[in-house]
Protein backbone atom coordinates (compact mmCIF):
# COMPACT_ATOMS: atom_id res chain seq x y z
CA UNK A 1 0.00 0.00 0.00
CA UNK A 2 2.74 2.71 0.88
CA UNK A 3 4.79 1.81 -2.43
CA UNK A 4 1.64 2.26 -4.48
CA UNK A 5 0.97 6.16 -2.56
CA UNK A 6 4.56 6.55 -3.01
CA UNK A 7 5.07 5.71 -6.54
CA UNK A 8 1.90 5.81 -8.21
CA UNK A 9 -0.88 7.77 -6.48
CA UNK A 10 1.17 10.91 -5.69
CA UNK A 11 3.14 11.47 -8.18
CA UNK A 12 0.78 9.82 -11.21
CA UNK A 13 -2.97 10.75 -9.72
CA UNK A 14 -2.43 13.88 -7.28
CA UNK A 15 0.92 14.91 -9.92
CA UNK A 16 2.68 16.16 -6.96
CA UNK A 17 6.46 17.88 -6.92
CA UNK A 18 9.15 15.32 -6.61
CA UNK A 19 10.07 17.32 -3.36
CA UNK A 20 6.51 16.84 -1.89
CA UNK A 21 7.18 12.79 -2.51
CA UNK A 22 10.52 13.20 -1.07
CA UNK A 23 8.87 14.92 2.19
CA UNK A 24 6.40 12.00 2.39
CA UNK A 25 9.22 9.01 1.77
CA UNK A 26 10.73 10.86 4.57
CA UNK A 27 7.82 10.53 6.98
CA UNK A 28 7.28 7.16 6.57
CA UNK A 29 11.24 6.32 7.00
CA UNK A 30 10.99 7.67 10.16
CA UNK A 31 7.71 6.20 11.08
CA UNK A 32 9.58 2.90 10.35
CA UNK A 33 12.67 3.58 12.14
CA UNK A 34 10.69 4.36 15.31
CA UNK A 35 8.22 0.89 14.57
CA UNK A 36 11.85 -0.91 14.55
CA UNK A 37 13.92 0.55 16.98
CA UNK A 38 11.41 1.43 19.57
CA UNK A 39 8.18 -0.29 18.99
CA UNK A 40 10.68 -3.60 18.10
CA UNK A 41 8.51 -4.61 15.19
CA UNK A 42 10.04 -6.01 12.09
CA UNK A 43 9.42 -4.17 9.34
CA UNK A 44 8.52 -7.15 7.15
CA UNK A 45 5.97 -8.07 9.58
CA UNK A 46 4.06 -4.81 9.73
CA UNK A 47 0.41 -4.51 8.50
CA UNK A 48 -1.78 -2.15 7.81
CA UNK A 49 -3.33 -2.98 11.18
CA UNK A 50 -0.41 -2.30 12.79
CA UNK A 51 -0.60 1.67 12.07
CA UNK A 52 -3.10 2.68 14.43
CA UNK A 53 -4.09 5.69 16.78
CA UNK A 54 -1.48 4.66 20.11
CA UNK A 55 1.52 3.90 17.34
CA UNK A 56 1.30 7.59 15.27
CA UNK A 57 0.23 9.61 18.98
CA UNK A 58 3.78 7.30 20.27
CA UNK A 59 5.32 8.36 17.21
CA UNK A 60 4.98 12.04 17.16
CA UNK A 61 5.96 12.11 20.58
CA UNK A 62 9.32 10.55 19.47
CA UNK A 63 9.75 13.18 17.30
CA UNK A 64 9.55 15.90 19.52
CA UNK A 65 11.33 14.25 22.88
CA UNK A 66 13.96 12.06 21.29
CA UNK A 67 14.90 13.67 17.67
CA UNK A 68 14.11 17.11 19.05
CA UNK A 69 11.79 18.30 15.98
CA UNK A 70 9.96 21.34 16.75
CA UNK A 71 5.90 21.63 16.42
CA UNK A 72 5.75 22.63 13.09
CA UNK A 73 7.85 19.57 12.22
CA UNK A 74 6.02 17.48 13.98
CA UNK A 75 2.26 18.96 12.41
CA UNK A 76 4.22 18.21 9.03
CA UNK A 77 4.86 14.63 9.76
CA UNK A 78 1.44 14.24 11.11
CA UNK A 79 -0.11 15.81 7.92
CA UNK A 80 1.60 13.21 5.72
CA UNK A 81 0.43 10.66 7.53
CA UNK A 82 -3.27 11.99 7.34
CA UNK A 83 -3.09 11.64 3.67
CA UNK A 84 -1.60 8.34 3.75
CA UNK A 85 -5.03 7.41 5.78
CA UNK A 86 -6.96 8.89 3.58
CA UNK A 87 -5.72 6.56 0.68
CA UNK A 88 -5.66 3.92 2.65
CA UNK A 89 -9.62 4.05 3.54
CA UNK A 90 -10.51 4.14 0.27
CA UNK A 91 -8.31 1.28 -0.94
CA UNK A 92 -8.76 -0.63 2.23
CA UNK A 93 -12.19 0.01 3.65
CA UNK A 94 -12.20 -2.78 6.41
CA UNK A 95 -9.39 -0.89 8.21
CA UNK A 96 -11.89 2.20 8.25
CA UNK A 97 -12.38 2.94 11.90
CA UNK A 98 -8.84 2.31 12.50
CA UNK A 99 -7.95 4.99 9.77
CA UNK A 100 -10.48 8.21 11.28
CA UNK A 101 -9.10 7.51 14.45
CA UNK A 102 -5.61 7.89 13.18
CA UNK A 103 -7.28 11.29 11.05
CA UNK A 104 -8.99 12.69 14.37
CA UNK A 105 -5.51 13.07 15.86
CA UNK A 106 -5.24 16.75 16.21
CA UNK A 107 -2.32 18.99 15.18
CA UNK A 108 -0.60 20.69 17.71
CA UNK A 109 -0.76 24.72 18.11
CA UNK A 110 2.46 25.99 17.12
CA UNK A 111 3.30 29.71 17.60
CA UNK A 112 3.57 31.56 14.30
CA UNK A 113 6.65 32.56 13.18
CA UNK A 114 8.14 36.35 12.82
CA UNK A 115 8.49 37.15 9.08
CA UNK A 116 12.16 37.96 9.35
CA UNK A 117 13.35 40.57 6.54
CA UNK A 118 16.25 42.98 5.90
CA UNK A 119 16.72 46.63 5.88
CA UNK A 120 17.11 48.38 2.49
CA UNK A 121 20.42 49.07 3.80
CA UNK A 122 21.18 45.76 5.00
CA UNK A 123 20.45 44.06 1.21
CA UNK A 124 22.61 46.14 -0.32
CA UNK A 125 25.89 45.58 1.87
CA UNK A 126 25.39 41.84 1.00
CA UNK A 127 24.90 42.48 -2.28
CA UNK A 128 27.95 44.57 -2.64
CA UNK A 129 30.19 41.08 -0.78
CA UNK A 130 30.71 39.85 -4.32
CA UNK A 131 34.23 39.87 -5.87
CA UNK A 132 33.31 41.10 -9.58
CA UNK A 133 36.66 40.81 -11.00
CA UNK A 134 35.76 37.17 -10.88
CA UNK A 135 33.16 35.10 -12.66
CA UNK A 136 32.40 33.33 -9.63
CA UNK A 137 31.15 36.61 -8.10
CA UNK A 138 29.15 38.20 -10.83
CA UNK A 139 27.44 34.83 -11.12
CA UNK A 140 26.55 34.88 -7.45
CA UNK A 141 25.61 38.75 -7.27
CA UNK A 142 22.87 38.11 -10.49
CA UNK A 143 21.60 34.97 -8.44
CA UNK A 144 21.51 37.20 -5.22
CA UNK A 145 19.78 39.86 -7.22
CA UNK A 146 17.45 37.67 -8.95
CA UNK A 147 16.22 35.82 -6.05
CA UNK A 148 15.54 38.93 -4.65
CA UNK A 149 14.23 40.72 -7.25
CA UNK A 150 11.61 38.21 -8.21
CA UNK A 151 10.89 36.92 -4.90
CA UNK A 152 11.15 33.57 -5.71
CA UNK A 153 11.25 30.67 -3.08
CA UNK A 154 14.89 28.84 -3.40
CA UNK A 155 13.94 25.77 -5.13
CA UNK A 156 11.89 27.52 -7.92
CA UNK A 157 15.26 30.10 -8.48
CA UNK A 158 17.72 26.23 -8.79
CA UNK A 159 14.99 25.20 -11.13
CA UNK A 160 15.23 27.72 -13.26
CA UNK A 161 16.12 26.79 -16.75
CA UNK A 162 17.83 29.29 -20.00
CA UNK A 163 14.49 29.14 -21.69
CA UNK A 164 12.62 30.15 -18.75
CA UNK A 165 14.18 33.94 -19.00
CA UNK A 166 13.12 36.60 -21.07
CA UNK A 167 15.51 39.37 -21.82
CA UNK A 168 13.11 40.85 -24.92
CA UNK A 169 11.06 43.60 -23.55
CA UNK A 170 8.95 43.68 -21.01
CA UNK A 171 11.97 41.18 -19.84
CA UNK A 172 10.43 38.45 -17.59
CA UNK A 173 11.44 35.28 -15.62
CA UNK A 174 8.68 32.07 -15.99
CA UNK A 175 8.97 30.49 -12.35
CA UNK A 176 7.52 27.24 -11.90
CA UNK A 177 6.17 26.75 -7.67
CA UNK A 178 4.51 24.79 -5.53
CA UNK A 179 1.48 22.70 -7.41
CA UNK A 180 3.56 22.66 -10.70
CA UNK A 181 1.92 26.38 -10.55
CA UNK A 182 3.83 28.86 -13.24
CA UNK A 183 3.82 32.23 -13.27
CA UNK A 184 4.93 35.12 -14.88
CA UNK A 185 7.40 37.47 -12.41
CA UNK A 186 9.06 40.85 -14.64
CA UNK A 187 12.32 42.35 -14.11
CA UNK A 188 13.84 45.18 -12.93
CA UNK A 189 15.64 46.92 -15.26
CA UNK A 190 19.09 46.92 -12.74
CA UNK A 191 18.47 42.92 -12.68
CA UNK A 192 17.69 42.86 -16.38
CA UNK A 193 21.51 44.18 -17.04
CA UNK A 194 22.85 41.60 -14.55
CA UNK A 195 20.93 38.39 -16.22
CA UNK A 196 21.92 39.52 -19.83
CA UNK A 197 25.23 40.49 -19.23
CA UNK A 198 25.59 36.65 -17.30
CA UNK A 199 24.17 34.99 -20.16
CA UNK A 200 26.33 36.68 -22.69
CA UNK A 201 29.38 35.83 -20.48
CA UNK A 202 28.69 32.36 -19.74
CA UNK A 203 27.14 31.84 -23.46
CA UNK A 204 23.81 31.02 -22.62
CA UNK A 205 22.19 31.90 -25.47
CA UNK A 206 22.65 28.97 -28.00
CA UNK A 207 20.05 26.89 -28.70
CA UNK A 208 21.93 23.79 -27.32
CA UNK A 209 21.94 25.48 -23.92
CA UNK A 210 17.60 25.96 -23.88
CA UNK A 211 16.89 23.23 -21.31
CA UNK A 212 20.33 24.09 -19.45
CA UNK A 213 20.11 25.13 -15.58
CA UNK A 214 20.43 28.96 -15.03
CA UNK A 215 22.82 28.81 -12.60
CA UNK A 216 25.35 26.10 -12.61
CA UNK A 217 27.91 24.85 -9.78
CA UNK A 218 31.88 24.35 -10.73
CA UNK A 219 30.95 20.79 -12.21
CA UNK A 220 28.50 22.63 -14.65
CA UNK A 221 25.68 20.86 -13.04
CA UNK A 222 22.59 21.92 -11.72
CA UNK A 223 23.01 24.33 -8.74
CA UNK A 224 21.39 22.85 -5.49
CA UNK A 225 19.44 24.91 -2.61
CA UNK A 226 22.21 23.70 -0.30
CA UNK A 227 24.42 25.61 -3.05
CA UNK A 228 22.62 28.89 -2.64
CA UNK A 229 22.78 28.59 0.89
CA UNK A 230 26.01 28.32 1.14
CA UNK A 231 26.35 31.69 -1.31
CA UNK A 232 24.07 33.59 0.52
CA UNK A 233 25.69 32.50 3.61
CA UNK A 234 29.11 33.90 2.47
CA UNK A 235 28.26 37.10 1.89
CA UNK A 236 26.16 37.18 4.89
CA UNK A 237 29.22 36.39 7.22
CA UNK A 238 31.31 39.33 5.20
CA UNK A 239 28.70 41.92 5.63
CA UNK A 240 28.49 41.12 9.51
CA UNK A 241 32.08 41.88 9.51
CA UNK A 242 31.00 45.63 8.07
CA UNK A 243 28.31 46.06 10.03
CA UNK A 244 26.17 44.63 13.02
CA UNK A 245 23.11 45.53 11.69
CA UNK A 246 22.93 42.65 9.66
CA UNK A 247 20.74 39.87 11.35
CA UNK A 248 22.24 36.39 12.94
CA UNK A 249 20.66 34.03 10.32
CA UNK A 250 19.93 35.12 6.78
CA UNK A 251 18.45 32.16 4.38
CA UNK A 252 17.14 32.83 1.06
CA UNK A 253 13.47 32.95 1.91
CA UNK A 254 14.45 35.66 4.47
CA UNK A 255 15.26 37.34 0.88
CA UNK A 256 11.83 36.46 -0.17
CA UNK A 257 10.28 38.27 2.87
CA UNK A 258 12.14 41.22 2.46
CA UNK A 259 10.98 41.52 -1.38
CA UNK A 260 7.05 41.32 0.22
CA UNK A 261 8.08 43.83 3.09
CA UNK A 262 9.86 46.15 0.58
CA UNK A 263 6.85 46.47 -2.11
CA UNK A 264 4.38 46.79 1.10
CA UNK A 265 6.81 49.68 2.55
CA UNK A 266 6.26 51.34 -1.01
CA UNK A 267 2.76 50.91 -1.27
CA UNK A 268 1.97 48.20 -3.84
CA UNK A 269 -0.70 46.58 -3.45
CA UNK A 270 -1.65 43.37 -1.88
CA UNK A 271 -3.27 41.39 -4.71
CA UNK A 272 -0.07 42.41 -6.87
CA UNK A 273 2.28 41.49 -4.34
CA UNK A 274 0.59 37.92 -3.77
CA UNK A 275 0.40 37.35 -7.19
CA UNK A 276 4.66 38.17 -7.36
CA UNK A 277 5.05 35.34 -4.51
CA UNK A 278 2.95 32.89 -6.68
CA UNK A 279 0.44 32.71 -2.92
CA UNK A 280 -3.07 31.15 -3.58
CA UNK A 281 -4.48 32.95 -1.10
CA UNK A 282 -4.38 36.34 0.23
CA UNK A 283 -4.62 35.64 3.62
CA UNK A 284 -0.85 34.40 2.87
CA UNK A 285 0.11 37.48 2.35
CA UNK A 286 -1.59 39.45 4.67
CA UNK A 287 1.22 38.33 7.51
CA UNK A 288 3.73 40.83 5.59
CA UNK A 289 0.97 43.64 6.45
CA UNK A 290 0.66 42.37 10.04
CA UNK A 291 4.51 42.47 10.61
CA UNK A 292 5.22 45.76 9.57
CA UNK A 293 4.74 47.77 12.39
CA UNK A 294 6.17 51.09 10.83
CA UNK A 295 3.21 51.05 8.57
CA UNK A 296 1.13 50.50 11.93
CA UNK A 297 2.36 52.92 13.34
CA UNK A 298 2.17 55.85 10.39
CA UNK A 299 -1.30 54.62 9.78
CA UNK A 300 -2.16 55.07 13.58
CA UNK A 301 -0.76 58.73 13.53
CA UNK A 302 -2.53 59.58 10.27
CA UNK A 303 -5.79 58.34 11.77
CA UNK A 304 -5.40 59.39 15.48
CA UNK A 305 -3.58 63.08 16.52
CA UNK A 306 -1.82 62.17 19.43
CA UNK A 307 -3.68 63.82 22.97
CA UNK A 308 0.01 63.95 24.46
CA UNK A 309 1.69 67.12 24.52
CA UNK A 310 5.28 67.17 23.78
CA UNK A 311 6.53 69.32 26.84
CA UNK A 312 4.70 67.48 29.59
CA UNK A 313 5.90 68.98 33.32
CA UNK A 314 8.32 66.71 34.87
CA UNK A 315 6.75 64.62 37.63
CA UNK A 316 9.95 65.09 40.30
CA UNK A 317 9.49 68.76 40.29
CA UNK A 318 5.84 68.46 41.66
CA UNK A 319 6.15 69.14 45.19
CA UNK A 320 2.72 67.69 46.26
CA UNK A 321 3.50 64.95 44.64
CA UNK A 322 6.47 64.18 46.16
CA UNK A 323 5.14 65.06 49.72
CA UNK A 324 2.48 62.42 49.46
CA UNK A 325 4.68 60.22 47.93
CA UNK A 326 6.77 60.41 51.19
CA UNK A 327 3.79 59.80 53.65
CA UNK A 328 2.26 56.64 51.70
Amino acid sequence: MLSKYLTSYLPGRRNVSSNTVRSYRDTFRLLLMYCQDVRKLRIEKLALKDIDEPLIVGFIDWLGHERHNGTTTQNQRLACIHGFCRYAQIEDPVGLLSYQRVLSIPMKKAAKPTVNHLTPDALKLILAQPDLSKASGRRDLTLLSLLYDTGARVQELVDLKVRDVRLEAPPVVILTGKGRKTRQVPLMPNTHTLLKRYMDEFHLFRDVSQDNPLFMNRMHGKLTTEGVNFILNKYVSRAREVSVTIPERVTPHVLRHTKAMHLLQAGVNLIYIRDLLGHVDISTTEIYARADTELKRKALETAYPSPTVPDLPEWSQDESLLAWLDKL
